[in-house]
């Protein structure tokens, strides 16, 4: 049975400079009517973590969540996806920094922006804040990590930094760990204290 995951492999083939047919076909077969334009896997973990716990199936309503690769290829993808290619209803989220890039593609494929979400530095970042440092690092006992990160908070570099920027740093030191805790944090956190951004993106879907 076709599904979204070959669709969204598709697109990024397509976005590589690949064929668009197979990508429209799947499109038409499925059928898809939105895209979840987002940075990176972690984003993805947390927007499929968050829409588990709100007993939402996306891939049935029809949306796929598309991690990008980065920031960088956001005019690519909305070119492809939206009005100048397949038609798509476009959504995501971003991160403060990046956001000009979103706001230029959006604009060259004719693309409304209010369907895009910013984080204040990053997701992680708002979710770290969402949850508090001590719940995060009781997180990060609970999930075998806790080593790692006293290992993490004695390097130089660390010295200085707020509890914050530490435990938002440490999840990208290693590979798999902010796609493992993307899905974590959401998992933990209170049915009202989801951050902003990313209740925003779920409710509009």
């Amino acid at each position: 049975m076709v599904g979204m995951g070959e669709f969204r492999e598709a697109v990024v083939a397509w976005a590589a400079g690949g064929p668009g047919d197979p990508a429209r076909e799947l499109a038409e077969r499925l059928p898809v009517r939105t895209a979840v334009l987002l940075e990176g896997p972690s984003d993805a973990a947390a927007v499929g973590a968050l829409a588990a716990r709100r007993g939402r199936d996306l891939e049935a309503e029809g949306v796929c969540v598309l991690p990008m690769g980065g920031a960088m290829s956001v005019g690519r993808f909305t070119r492809l996806l939206g009005p100048p290619g397949l038609g798509l209803r476009l959504t995501g989220l971003c991160d403060e920094a990046e956001h000009p890039y979103y706001v230029r593609g959006l604009e060259r494929a004719g693309a409304p922006q209010q369907g895009f979400f910013v984080c204040a530095k990053d997701l992680e970042d708002e979710l770290i804040r969402a949850l508090g440092v001590t719940r995060v690092q009781e997180l990060v006992r609970a999930e075998g990590d806790l080593r790692a990160l006293e290992i993490f908070l004695q390097q130089p570099a660390q010295q200085g930094r707020t509890p914050q920027q530490q435990l938002r740093r440490f999840l990208g030191t290693k590979k798999g760990r902010k796609i493992h805790y993307g899905r974590a944090l959401v998992e933990a956190l209170d049915p009202d204290a989801v951050p902003a951004p990313l209740d925003g993106l779920l409710a509009g879907l």
